[in-house]
């Protein structure tokens, strides 16, 4: 498990590493949706998501032994651009396994952080069986996405951050694909702004993470969404675990009602968001009866949006 005691530390460990980012809001966007809406911007991390608090966080507590093997993940994206980013600055070999699928431009940005770039499979479930198998050759370390420890720790800084900016927000809203983000800031919460609800938003078209939620029991989901960052097909067990019973709510909203969220966000706040960046917000818009009138906190976790993403904003 993970407490806020192990977040103190995560930030101890970021000191110097990385920028405390921005939370701003913004009257055009505050109008639409009928609330106070605060945007935390991950965006501007250097790897352009959050996820790079995590893969700093996991390195500095690695003993130096363990590094010397390498480390072996899984990912479509931000997290393989977080672990290749943390594993240049403490040169430790690094390896991702994407799907065959994998946009060009994806692969390129990990490539240029020195990772090696194994493509294999159709989803990331398979994804994750070559790097097992790759790790069980000898290969490395094998760094899960969601149910590494300090990686939810490291997500966790983003939120203290947060609750240290505004401290009577009335909720805050994270976007969910291994649910990492929403576990960090349930912790965070808890101790930082008990008041505060955290409330969770995945898409219809990949609601792995939402059923397992509901249900209690992690659960396999066809993950159909166009949405990168939300497109995992299973429930994690940890973050699942730190969900339970700390989740105010569970919001699902469609992929078109990202799409017209990050469109907001382009035109209202000034900001390239991905669509797992802009889900936050589409919950806002897409449930007006939980937000109206409330102060919201949501987590722009990346701008990293494809040339897809790009082309589908100006298309309408």
């Amino acid at each position: 498990m993970v407490a806020f005691s192990d977040v103190v530390s995560a930030r101890d460990a970021l000191a110097g590493r990385l920028p405390v980012t921005p939370l701003w809001t913004y009257p055009a966007v505050n109008e639409v949706a009928d609330a106070t809406v605060y945007v935390k911007h991950e965006n501007v991390q250097p790897v352009g998501a959050f996820k790079v608090r995590g893969g700093f966080t996991l390195l500095a507590a690695m003993p130096e032994s363990r590094r010397r093997g390498g480390l072996v993940t899984w990912s479509t994206g931000n997290h393989a651009q977080s672990i290749a980013y943390a594993c240049r600055e403490f040169d430790v070999r690094c390896t991702i396994v994407m799907p065959v699928l994998t946009s060009e431009e994806k692969m390129r940005a990990v490539r240029v952080l020195g990772a090696t770039v194994v493509l294999d499979g159709a989803d990331l479930g398979a994804a994750q069986a070559r790097a097992e198998q790759i790790v069980a050759e000898g290969n490395g370390h094998l760094v899960s996405p969601g149910d590494t420890p300090e990686l939810v720790a490291g997500v966790g800084t983003a939120y203290m951050e947060v609750f240290e900016a505004v401290s009577d927000l009335d909720a805050v809203v994270v976007p969910i694909g291994s649910g990492t983000g929403a576990a960090a800031a349930a912790i965070v919460a808890g101790v930082m702004a008990p008041g505060c609800d955290v409330i969770g938003v995945q898409s219809t078209a990949a609601p792995a993470a939402y059923e397992s939620w509901r249900s209690g029991t992690c659960v396999r989901r066809p993950a159909r969404t166009v949405v990168d960052g939300l497109a995992v097909g299973r429930g994690y067990e940890l973050p699942q675990r730190l969900m339970k019973g700390a989740l105010a709510d569970f919001l699902l909203v469609t992929d078109d009602q990202i799409v017209t969220a990050q469109r907001l966000m382009a035109t209202h706040a000034h900001t390239l968001a991905e669509g797992a960046g802009a889900a936050g917000l589409a919950a806002v818009l897409a449930h007006p009866d939980t937000f109206r009138g409330r102060r919201v906190a949501v987590v722009c976790t990346g701008g990293n949006a494809s040339s897809r993403e790009i082309a589908a904003l100006v298309s309408a």
